[in-house]
Parts: C-alpha cells; structure tokens; sequence
C-alpha cells in the first residue's frame, strides 16, 4: 500500500483525538443480569417499573401520632398518647390512629392511617400503655413520602452510564432484573523488542522488564475493555507479522515498542504488509511523541474494522498516550458519553519552564483546599520514570505555545480515574 504518513505525521493532540473518533463504531449490546452489570455500559434509558418508596415510611423508630395531638406538646407538658399498637419495617398497621393514639414505628415501615408526623423515640417518654410527647417536631416530620425518590416510569439512569454500586442499586430499586449492556471491547496487548524480559525472570545485564504489557492491561482493564496478552514480538518482520496477526482479531489492537525510526523498529512495514491504513503517526505532545493510529478495513461483508495503536516504548509515555487516545476510543465504543478524563482548573503550586511547541502532560500530586484545587508536579518528568506515574493523581496538561508557568496561575489538569 502507498505510504501515507508524510501528511500525517507530527499532527497536533486535538486532530489526532478528532481522527481516532471518527473511526470508531459502538459495540454491539447483550443482555445481562444484575449480578453482571459491575462496570458494564447500560444501552438503553433505564425507567422505575414502581416507586420509591412505595408507601408513605417512617424515617425514625419513634410514634405515628396525629400533629394536632401533639403540636402544643413540652417537656413541662407534654401531650399524653395512648398506645394502640406497633407497625415494624416490612409489616402493615392494621389499626388507625385517632384523636390522642399513637403507634409505635419502627424505620422503614409505613406510616398508619391517620397518622401525619412520626416523633423520634428520643423526644417521647413511655408510661405503661401510653406515650408522652415532649417536643412536636414539624407536622410530617419524620416521613419519607411514597414516591418522592422514584416516581412510576421515572427515567433513573440513562444510557451510556458505566453502572457502579449506586446505579446497580438503582436497579434493583426499579425492579430491572435484566438490562442490555454494550458488550466490552478485547484490546490485544502486544510489546516488541528483544530486549524485554517477563517480571520474575533473571535479568541478562541486556535485559529490561516488560512491565508495559501490564501497566496498559491495567489500563485496559480499568477503562472497561477485556485485555488480551499476545507473547512479545521479536524484532524480526517475521515474528512480528506472525504476533500482529494474532493481536488483530482484537476489536483493538495495542503495538508497544517499535513505532520509531530504529533500525529495528519493523511495526511501519508490517502494518503497510498488512493492509493497516495509517491514519497519522507521530503527535505534538510529551512525552508520547511517537504515537501512531490505524486501521485495518473489515475483512468480511457485515464485519467491522479493526483499529491500531502504535504506543511508544518508554513506560510512562506509553501510559500517557493510553489515557489521550485509547481511552476515550474505548469509552465511544462503549457508548459512554463522558469520553475523556475530567479536567478542572487549580492553581499551580510551583515555578514551571518547559519547551514549547509540543502539549506537555505533566505527572502530577491535585488536591482540593477551601474550594480550590491546587497543583504540584511529582519530580522528575522523564518518560521513562515510572515513579513520577506511581506518585501522580492527575496530569498537569501545559498548552503548545507556551513555555513559562508561574506560582499562582490557573491551569488545566486531567485527573485519573
């Protein structure tokens, strides 16, 4: 195929996000149980098939009373109830509160007839068959009115929500057993280079860890996608065709190392071997730099494509180059309509001078103080210092076309998930 990575390459940050989006389709939806949904993306708007609660229920153990009975009550003297009766959490009073009644109330349980006002068991003392009242509280006090969380066929969550415990609660509040969920994306993981070694191994003087293979099936993982390791790749086309080949049954297929201009950096050459059409190669940011994007046209009718990334070698800008590019590819597979990190502003801590021309992604500590954020880099930035990743809570994102940052101006961070 043609080489088209001349007009593509060395592309700033927002075109080369804008490209990968363009090329990126939803999953297909399955159906799944509320025991599956953890971190699962819903399809569909999800409405209440009841409400909640479904009765009007006590929010205190205390006294269904009537307000009129009470209202005028004090400690020196306090309204004399008569009680009738108890109603737990999960039963039904089949007894009515009349003039200068009470029943007593457990949490939860719903609110007999002619009662208005729960009074907390605090503010009451008890005398036998009777009550005594010490404070009113306010007319309904103590009620959790029927409905007033979720009314009948209230929307509840909508689609493209990543469900956590308090959405699957919500599920099951709503009566929604089963719900379809876009199906998760498989990301191939593949690193290349002879000079990789597994964590464990005894390390040749020429050897380094490949720990980039689980830092980014972490990332896969956290991101929502099922991760699949693909044993490293040597640096030989050979054996490097042969393991890319089994990394591009993946929805995604993820190519760490060998996307520089090394002599034995195969990944351009395969790919083009291949019939992978590059989409760019090479973006304005640091670290990341050498970050590349693809796609290889669906090989069956009705098929679709499958997408590649070309990450960097160097641990953290292969990390970084995930959370600016796949992540938010993965997150509009998924349907999710919250496709990048969260960005805030905060004031920056410390003096800060870097190169301008290229979008810096500063490894960062962000912390919150009297309505504040505020921001401090980790130490050293080098791409290769996995520490300064260990220690960051967000990235500290300083623009193309300026070099200089003082203490006190307002920048932009991106905060992990």
């Amino acid at each position: 195929m043609p080489d088209q990575t001349n007009r593509v390459t060395n592309i700033p940050v927002d075109e080369a996000i804008k490209i990968c989006l363009e090329q990126t389709g939803l999953m297909n939806s399955e159906r799944l149980p509320l025991t599956a949904a953890l971190g699962r993306v819903l399809a569909h708007d999800v409405c209440s098939q009841r409400e909640h609660p479904p009765w009007d229920n006590s929010a205190m153990d205390g006294y269904a009373v009537r307000w009129n009975d009470i209202c005028d009550a004090t400690p020196d003297a306090p309204a004399i109830l008569q009680t009738i009766g108890e109603v737990r959490a999960g039963g039904l009073s089949t007894q009515q509160v009349n003039i200068n009644e009470a029943i007593q109330i457990m949490t939860g349980a719903p609110v007999p007839d002619g009662a208005d006002t729960v009074v907390r068991i605090e503010d009451t003392e008890i005398d036998g068959n009777s009550v005594q009242i010490l404070r009113p509280n306010n007319k309904g006090g103590n009620i959790r009115r029927r409905g007033e969380d979720v009314s009948l066929h209230h929307k509840v969550i909508e689609a493209g929500t990543r469900c956590r415990p308090g959405e699957i609660g919500m599920l099951a509040t709503a009566g929604v057993v089963w719900s379809q969920f876009y199906q998760q994306p498989k990301i191939s993981v593949l690193t290349t280079g002879n000079e990789l070694s597994e964590p464990g191994e005894n390390l040749d003087p020429e050897k380094i860890v490949n720990s980039n293979a689980y830092s980014i099936a972490a990332q896969v993982s956290e991101s929502g996608g099922l991760p699949i390791f693909i044993e490293n790749a040597r640096d030989s086309k050979e054996n490097l065709e042969q393991k890319m080949r089994q990394a591009l049954d993946a929805d995604i297929a993820l190519v760490i190392g060998g996307v520089s201009v090394g002599k034995y950096d195969f990944v351009k050459d395969v790919l083009a071997d291949l019939g992978c059409e590059m989409k760019f190669w090479r973006v304005k940011m640091r670290p990341g730099h050498p970050v590349a994007f693809g796609v290889l046209p669906a090989l069956t009718s009705g098929g679709k494509q499958k997408l590649l990334f070309g990450l960097p070698g160097n641990p953290v800008a292969c990390m970084v180059a995930f959370y600016q590019f796949v992540l938010p590819v993965m997150r509009k597979m998924m349907g999710m309509k919250q496709l990048f990190l969260t960005e805030v502003d905060a004031i920056l801590d410390e003096d800060i001078s870097i190169h301008s021309g290229r979008r810096h992604f500063a490894r960062a500590v962000t912390t919150y103080d009297e309505g504040r954020y505020h921001v401090r880099l980790t130490g050293a930035q080098g791409s290769g210092i996995l520490t300064s990743m260990v220690q960051a809570n967000s990235f500290l994102v300083l623009p193309e076309n300026q070099g200089e940052y003082k203490t006190g101006e307002t920048v932009r961070v991106q905060l992990f998930p």
